[in-house]
């Protein structure tokens, strides 16, 4: 399969860390607003629920979780993005360092899990996958989101799926034993959006 068919086109990534990491943290808490709030609109979070956010940066859409009277956990695998988390955040949110592979969370222990912006830097999709169907609840909800691209784009413009690789991704989810899945695209904030849902 190409590459620019795949969900997890840019899992070679180096990751963050050192000074890069924080300016990189740092900058991720702007402009991040509308997606949050659209992943806790699709998914419909309320006090009753307990979120896991996969690869969830600095935080900004635990923070809103936690706003809608959420239990909020924030994963990332790097250590930088969840210290900054740590420190623009309530104490109520819970922050862990791990990856979408092996996420440290109980069977079970959530009732939302949503990855935003970030399965294109996946290791691993079947694995992630079955990480999330571990973590949540029998009837669980699953969102992923991802900034529209165009076939070809380099660099920064990259990140994030085509039409395709979003389908490829809704596939996955299915061949993984999640239901409803569904692709959509979205708008928040004026920049579109693919947005895959599912239920566990």
């Amino acid at each position: 399969m190409l590459a620019s068919s795949v969900p997890n086109h840019h899992a070679d990534h180096h990751g963050f860390r050192g000074l890069s990491g924080l300016v990189a943290a740092l900058s991720f808490t702007v402009g991040r607003g509308p997606v949050a709030r659209l992943a806790a609109d699709l998914t419909g979070v309320g006090p009753d629920d307990r979120v896991v956010d996969i690869g969830c940066g600095p935080g900004t859409a635990v923070r809103e979780a936690r706003r809608r009277g959420a239990t909020a956990t924030g994963v990332d695998p790097a250590t930088v993005m969840v210290r900054v988390g740590r420190l623009l955040s309530p104490s109520s949110i819970t922050w862990e360092v791990g990856s979408a592979e092996a996420l440290p969370v109980a069977d079970g222990a959530a009732t939302v899990v949503w990855s935003l912006a970030t399965v294109h830097h996946w290791r691993d999709v079947a694995s992630g996958l079955a990480e999330v169907r571990r973590v949540l609840e029998p009837g669980g909800r699953f969102l992923v989101t991802e900034r529209c691209t165009r076939a070809g784009a380099r660099g920064h413009a990259s990140h994030g799926w085509t039409d395709q690789q979003a389908e490829a991704f809704a596939v996955a989810c299915a061949t993984a034993g999640l239901t409803d899945v569904h692709v959509e695209t979205h708008r928040p904030g004026g920049t579109a959006v693919l947005a895959v849902t599912a239920s566990g």
